[in-house]
């Protein structure tokens, strides 16, 4: 059983990698999974990249908003549990090793995946108020490419109302 640090680390890989699906990260995400597991030797860490691609596929399906909701969750579950199964079965010195490894793949994907909204709800404004569906950066926002996917419906009603599905850079 992993200490409860390494649980937390496994876990953010499992996120870190439906997080990085589809962006200009997942290039170098899916390099540095392929390293992180090819320490256990090349077979598995083929058979993780085929696993990855398959992850790829999954998130970016056209499925319904719900589905995709879920599907991200399941997989990312199933990387978390891969990561902390590969982390389980090293030795002290090549788990040491793997988690450096896994905090700075989250770190990349981190600083290149940008902000993800995915299956947002519906955005009602009404009265003069304001909604967004999906991201809305004030003040420059964050560096990074901005991504939205299944984004909910958006509804205005009143004067001076504003409701927008998608990306807002204010």
């Amino acid at each position: 059983m992993l200490v409860e640090a390494l649980a937390a680390l496994a876990a953010a890989g499992g996120g870190a990698v439906v997080q990085a699906a589809g962006t200009d990260a997942w290039t170098g995400l899916r390099r540095r999974v392929g390293e992180i597991f090819g320490r256990a030797g090349t077979a598995r860490a083929a058979a993780e990249l085929d696993r990855l691609d398959h992850t790829a596929r999954v998130v970016l399906a056209p499925d319904a908003p719900a589905d995709v909701a879920a599907q991200r969750l399941r997989q990312e579950g199933v990387w978390a549990t891969r990561f902390e199964t590969l982390l389980e079965e090293l030795d002290e010195a090549g788990r040491e090793r793997a988690a450096a490894e896994l905090r700075e793949l989250l770190s990349f994907v981190a600083a290149s995946a940008g902000d993800t909204a995915v299956a947002t709800g519906r955005a009602v404004a009404r009265d003069g108020g304001s909604a967004t569906s999906g991201i809305r950066n004030t003040g420059g926002g964050r560096p990074g490419p901005a991504r939205v996917v299944h984004t909910g419906d958006a509804e205005a009603t009143g004067a001076g109302s504003s409701a927008v599905t998608g990306i807002v850079n204010e």
